[in-house]
This record gives C-alpha cells, structure tokens and sequence, in this order.
C-alpha cells in the first residue's frame, strides 16, 4: 500500500478528499491532516486515516512524517500556512514531492513541489465550454494537445462521411460519442450531425482538423487559404487569351469575395502587362517579376506570403507537366480556365469512379456549388463496378439535405466523358491526386476518367486535393 498525506483546510481541501473517495484505485493509503475535524458520508475507514492538528506545527507534523509517504497534497486557504507548511515539510523530508493548491502568485524554485494554479485551472475549464474552441485533454499525455475533443456541427465537412474515406495522417478518429454513448469507430462507421469525436495526433495537425470539422458552407477557399492566386507565366500562356483569363479570374475572385494576387513571371508584352496593371485595387494585388524564372522558383514562396487558398491557371499551363506537379505539391485546389465563357455557368459536373476521393472532397464541391449558384449533375457509368460509387452517391444525397442543395444523380450507360463533350458549358470538378501529374500519354488507354481528364480539356476545371 503507497501512503499518501493530505494537508487539507478549505472548501476546496474537503471537496478532493471526497472525490479522492470515489476514485477506483484500492492500493492506496491516505492520512488526512485537517485543521478542524469535518464528518464525511461514506469514507472507508480501512483506505483513510484523519488526524486533528495545525500542519504550521513542526512537532506534530514531524511525528506524522516518521512514516515513508510517497506524496504530500496541500490544499490550505491561508497562504503564510501554506509556505511554513512547506517548510516543516522540507526540514523533516527533503526529497518528498509536494503538490500545492496555489490560490496566489506563489514562487517555488523547489524541483519537487508542484504549484497548481487554482485560477489557470478554473480558467482552462471555462474555456471549454466556449462555442468553436477544441477541447483538449490536459491530464492526459504529455497535455500540449496531442487528445482533442471536438463536437461536429450540423454543416460540417465530416458529416455523413465514412470514416475509411477521411485521409487520417498524422491523427486518428479513436473514439465517437453519440447521444451519451461511446461508438467504437471503423472503417464503414458514418460520422453523423452532434457527434463528438476523440482526436490523437500531433498538436500542430490537429488545430488544422478541428477547422476543417468546422468549416462551414461559404468559406471557400478556407481552409486551404484565404487568397486567391492567378498566376501566368507568359512562355508558356498564349498572348491572345491572357485578358481574358484576367477578366475571368477577377469574376471568380468577387464571386468567392477572397482578394486576388496577379502573379506574373517571365513578361514579355508591355501592352498586357500595362491591360494587367489597371486591375490593381485594394482587393487586387498586381505582381510582376522580371527576372527569367521558372514557377518552381517562385511558386511556393507566393503560396505561403499571400497564403493562398486557389490558385488559378491558363490550359495552357495546367498541360505542362512540370507546372502541374508543382501545383499538385502545394496541395490547394486548382481552377483551370479554358476559352470558355466563365460568367454564365450554371452546371458543375462530377464523374463517379471506383475510388472514395469524391468523398473526402464533397464538403469543398458543395461549397463551390453554393458560391458560384452552380447546378450540381453527378455522372455514373452504370457499366462499371457500383459497390464503391454506391457510398460516394450516398454520401453526396445526405449533403444535399444537409446544405439544402439540389444535386442530380445521373446513371447513364454511356461513356460520361462522351456524354459531357456534347454540352454547350459547364465546369468539371474531380480530386486532385497524384495520378494526375503523369504524362499525358500514359493515360491514353486508361479507362480511370479522373486520368482523362484532358479529354475535357476546353472546359473549366477545378482540381481539390483530397489530403485533408
């Protein structure tokens, strides 16, 4: 049996004993040293031993400490008693690890005692209960926010997804509590509206996981970023499309209402370059980069000064591979531009495949649908294996309750990709995934229609990574 001292005066010294009662453990001994004698309703006699004194009495606490005590809690409301308290115990024991209840700005250079600030600790509980702050364990671990708690709104990007679709790197989902009840998780568990979910992970990735549960309709594009990048490399872009990729960027950035930077690099037209010059405002930033570079130079550095949320492209570049590998590694969604008319959209179109991305991207595609007012219509190929399609169909049928937003679902035996190069306009909307960045020409006789996705080259495309 471990003996453990309590040094107890107070409201707060009488309310840990009894919770110190109704702890599970049976291996420990506790000696209780109160000022005053209170009565306690059902305390076992064979675990707790009390003792009537004033702890401030070196005599009477010495003769107490004669027995090997692994531990010392003192929870006094005077603090002069605290500090000579200390001391006593110092005198007689000088290695005995003290925990102290501080009501006060006490300083204690003393490796073995612990100060616990009693206001820190009241503090910290209230804030748990604000709205959109994570809870997070502090007793447990190392404290700093590797155990989080987070309850899950009713239009968050989690809802209605099956927990083997969520890309968990870093962090996992370990436990779910549905109306006052634990739920295991599993692959094919759905995480539903008012669940709370028990997070592990690294603290740093989970503050990004708590946004990204949530994140709510109408931030796009957060949590990627807050701005939008338009970026032209005039080696590679035609000059005779450059003002109206311009034009349609800037109708896309007032639609998402995030500012928008112009980068250019390589200019070699003063006429343009002066057309790109009289965009900038405050919500508008213009820049322009004379020296020869290639957008490996410069890309990554935009992305994190502007903290870029979308950036957007020409056809052009997005068709050259070493661009779109640079694009894929930033790991931000993509809209590619075409030739195309961008102001009157009203469709947006998705593909269904046998892999689970449209899921872990489907709260972005509704947060795009519902900025720019697009129709959603969801392609499925009824000759390919349906299983997996079945849960991504699933899966966007409960979002569209949840956003109240009309989605079409549409089963059709023909080929979609032949289907959608019959249509007048429209925007595409598919995972940005690593199968993306190959060569063109290894795809040709590919029947995976994210791979093909140059097939529908001359119409808008928006390219969302799937990494959470």
């Amino acid at each position: 049996m471990k003996k453990i001292l309590i040094i107890s005066d107070g409201d707060v010294g009488e309310h840990f004993i009894q919770r110190v009662n109704e702890t599970y453990t049976s291996e420990n001994i506790y000696y209780v040293v109160q000022t005053k004698a209170k009565e306690h309703l059902e305390i076992n006699p064979a675990r707790f031993k009390f003792y009537e004194f004033d702890p401030t009495s070196l005599y009477k606490l010495s003769n107490l400490l004669k027995m090997e005590f692994i531990q010392v809690f003192i929870a006094m409301d005077n603090q002069i008693d605290v500090e000579n308290t200390i001391k006593n115990i110092r005198l007689v024991k000088k290695q005995l690890r003290i925990i102290v209840l501080n009501k006060w700005k006490m300083q204690n250079e003393d490796a073995n005692v612990v100060l616990v600030n009693s206001n820190e600790l009241v503090a910290s509980r209230l804030l748990d209960y604000l709205p959109n702050v994570p809870v997070i364990a502090q007793n447990v671990g190392i404290g700093e926010g590797e155990i989080m708690e987070v309850l899950v709104p009713f239009g968050s990007s989690f809802v209605y997804r099956h927990i083997g679709a969520i890309e968990q790197k870093n962090w996992r989902i370990v436990a779910i509590y549905r109306n006052r009840k634990l739920i295991m998780p599993s692959r094919r568990r759905m995480i539903q509206p008012n669940d709370l979910l028990v997070l592990v992970g690294e603290p740093a990735v989970l503050k990004s996981v708590y946004r990204s549960i949530k994140r709510e309709l109408g931030q796009f594009p957060e949590p990627f970023g807050t701005n939008i990048l338009l970026y032209i490399d005039m080696n590679i872009v035609k000059k005779s499309t450059i003002k109206e990729l311009v034009r349609r960027s800037v109708y896309a950035h007032k639609m998402f209402k995030h500012n928008l930077i112009i980068k250019v690099v390589n200019p070699s037209n003063i006429e343009i370059l002066q057309y790109i010059k009289a965009h900038k405002s405050i919500n508008i930033n213009v820049n322009i980069d004379y020296d020869s570079k290639n957008i490996k130079e410069t890309f990554f550095d935009d992305v994190k000064s502007y903290h870029v949320g979308l950036v957007i492209v020409s056809k052009e570049m997005f068709a050259d591979m070493y661009v779109r590998k640079a694009l894929y590694e930033a790991h931000l969604p993509v809209l590619k531009l075409s030739d195309r008319s961008f102001s009157t959209l009203k469709e947006a179109a998705l593909i269904l495949s046998n892999n689970r991305d449209l899921e872990k991207i489907a709260a972005t595609i509704f947060d795009i649908s519902e900025q720019m007012n697009f129709n959603l219509d969801i392609y499925n190929y009824m000759r390919e294996h349906q299983d997996e399609k079945e849960l991504v169909a699933e899966h966007y049928n409960n979002l569209s309750t949840i956003f109240s937003k009309t989605i079409k679902i549409l089963e059709k035996d023909e080929n979609p990709i032949r289907l959608l190069k019959q249509k007048e306009n429209f925007i595409q909307l598919l995972p940005f995934t690593h199968k993306l960045t190959s060569r063109r020409i290894y795809s040709l006789f590919s029947t995976d229609s994210e791979k093909l996705y140059y097939k529908l080259d001359d119409y808008h495309q928006i390219f969302i990574p799937v990494q959470l």
